[in-house]
Order: C-alpha cells, then sequence, then structure tokens
C-alpha cells in the first residue's frame, strides 16, 4: 500500500515524487518509456530557471530522477492502463496492480500527428517528432518543419545547423511563437517560411521525395521536392486510461489551484490538465503542488 501514487515521470511527475517523498510519503511513480517525458529530446532549455545559458533537457531529466530516487521515491518502468476510484485506489498495469491511498495523474501529452496520406508510411523514413533526435541525418539536405509554435521554431533553428535548407509551413499568416525565438529563427539564412499552408500528401518510394502543400486561403496546391518532415503542430493529452473524471473540450484534465480533479484523492499536474502555459517551470511547479495536496489530504483522511 502506496501513500501515493504518480503516473507520469516528466517534470511534473518527478517533481511530485521529488516534493511527496521528501514528506516521507511512501511514493511510487510508474512510467512507461523513461523518465523526463518530452524534455529528454530537447537540445536545450533557456528559459527554465537557474541555468544561465540553458541546460540541455536530457542532463536535467537525469538530474530530476536522481533526486527523486536519492529522497526515497520508487520508480518502475510499466504502462498503466486503468485506474479503479474505490476507497483504496487500484492502478492496474499490463504487468501489475498496485494499491494506493491517492494518485497524482502527471502522464502528460503525445505528440499530435497530421493524418494525412503517406504520413503512417514515412514515419521514420523521412518523418520526425524531434529534431534533436534526427538532425544529423539531414546534413545537407532540403527538409521541411510543420507548425508554427515555439517547439516548431525551436526545432527549425537546430535543424539549421545541419540542413541545406528549412523550411517551416505553418497554416496561419503569423507565426506564434515568441519573439526571441522568431528573432533567432530569422538570423538564420537557411530558414523560410511558407504562410497559410497546410501539408495535404507526402510522396515517395523508399524515402520521402516530396510533399505536397494547399494554401488555404486561395486553395493553390505546390510540390515541395524535399528529403525529410518534422512535424511539430501540438499535443493529445495522455490519459485513455482515464474514466469518469472531469475534462475539458480539449481532453485536459479539470483541476483547481492545488491540482484537485472531480475524483477525491485524484490529482493531476503538468501537460495533461488544463492551464494556458505548459512548460518545465509550470510542470515542476504543478508536481511540488499536487504532492503538498496529497499531504493535507491524508492528514485529514
Amino acid at each position: 500500500m502506496y501513500d501515493v501514487i504518480i503516473v507520469g515521470g516528466g517534470p511534473a511527475g518527478l517533481s511530485a515524487a521529488i516534493y511527496a517523498s521528501r514528506a516521507r510519503l511512501k511514493t511510487l511513480l510508474i512510467e512507461k518509456n523513461g523518465c523526463g517525458g518530452k524534455i529528454t529530446i530537447t537540445n536545450l532549455l533557456e528559459n527554465y530557471p537557474g541555468f544561465n545559458g540553458g541546460v540541455n533537457g536530457f542532463e536535467l531529466a537525469v538530474k530530476l530522477e536522481t533526486q527523486a530516487r536519492g529522497f526515497g521515491a520508487e520508480i518502475i518502468y510499466d504502462e498503466v492502463t486503468s485506474i479503479k476510484n474505490k476507497s483504496v485506489k487500484k492502478i492496474m498495469t499490463k504487468n501489475s496492480t498496485y494499491e494506493a491511498k491517492t494518485v497524482i495523474i502527471a502522464s502528460g501529452t503525445n505528440l499530435k500527428k497530421m493524418n494525412i496520406q503517406g504520413e503512417k508510411a514515412f514515419i521514420g523514413r523521412g518523418i520526425s517528432f524531434c529534431a534533436t533526435c534526427d538532425a544529423p541525418f539531414y546534413r545537407g539536405k532540403d527538409v521541411l518543419v510543420i507548425g508554427g509554435g515555439d517547439s516548431a521554431v525551436q526545432e527549425a533553428i537546430y535543424l539549421a545547423k545541419f540542413a541545406k535548407n528549412v523550411t517551416i509551413v505553418h497554416r496561419r499568416n503569423e507565426l506564434r511563437a515568441v519573439k526571441i525565438l522568431q528573432d533567432k529563427m530569422l538570423s538564420c539564412s537557411n530558414i523560410s517560411v511558407i504562410y497559410n499552408s497546410v501539408p495535404k500528401e507526402i510522396v515517395g518510394k523508399d524515402f520521402i521525395e516530396k510533399v505536397i502543400i494547399t494554401n488555404v486561403k486561395t486553395n493553390e496546391v505546390k510540390s515541395l521536392k524535399i528529403d525529410g518532415v518534422f512535424v511539430f503542430i501540438g499535443f493529445i493529452p495522455n490519459n485513455s486510461f482515464l474514466a469518469d473524471i472531469a475534462i475539458d473540450e480539449n481532453r485536459y484534465i479539470v483541476t483547481d489551484e492545488n491540482m484537485k480533479t472531480s475524483i477525491l484523492g485524484i490529482f493531476a499536474s503538468g501537460d495533461i490538465r488544463k492551464k494556458q502555459l505548459r512548460q518545465v517551470v509550470t510542470a515542476a511547479a504543478d508536481g511540488a503542488q499536487a504532492a503538498v495536496s496529497v499531504q493535507y489530504y491524508l492528514e485529514n483522511l
């Protein structure tokens, strides 16, 4: 029997594990893949407090995991399949069943796909969701970046170090990325932007040869000769294992400021919950608050 089980090992989950285990709560963190979440594929976090010049995402993840284990948190690698809400919470995974007095959901989000013709066939053969992972494969080649937010522009800047040309395709008439990133992008002579356009089809044999894009305003169709496509168009909440919990129209979990969900004894933190800003620093803050809320909840049982 655990005092708290944390589902997800990203910055929110690890922060919750640090605070909960440091408060001498019997803590178990269950992570499907590897601790750190999406920050492990981020080359440089420039806006995480305390690291002048930035910090490598993977290195930060290792520090967070080491700190959580140091305070006594248990961490296992398994996939949560369902949670039964009773007086004692039952967490079912692919390999076992665990019991806890409380649960913190910190399962984050999954990368959204384009859902266009040719996409499925070329994932891993020209389509990537991680510039940090795959940019070296495109040295001297032409690549597309799909998206217009912070992630898309930041990854385009990184790709520009390797690729011959980087073209950003964005469905709106202006980018959504913060100005500092746009300014950095403008300093890269090999980055260009195609506005008001979306990809419609990916064409090739063994690898990508071209991408068909359509202008959403004029319906003009263009064929671009491209070697690789990097997709950064948003995220989908990873909450398929949950039932009967309040979510918003985009399937993010609804919480109050103390990370309480609609189910007594279940809390949520990080990117999985409804909020305006999804950053590493806010995920860490959410995790800390969730752990403190768990502590108060257990004290009043």
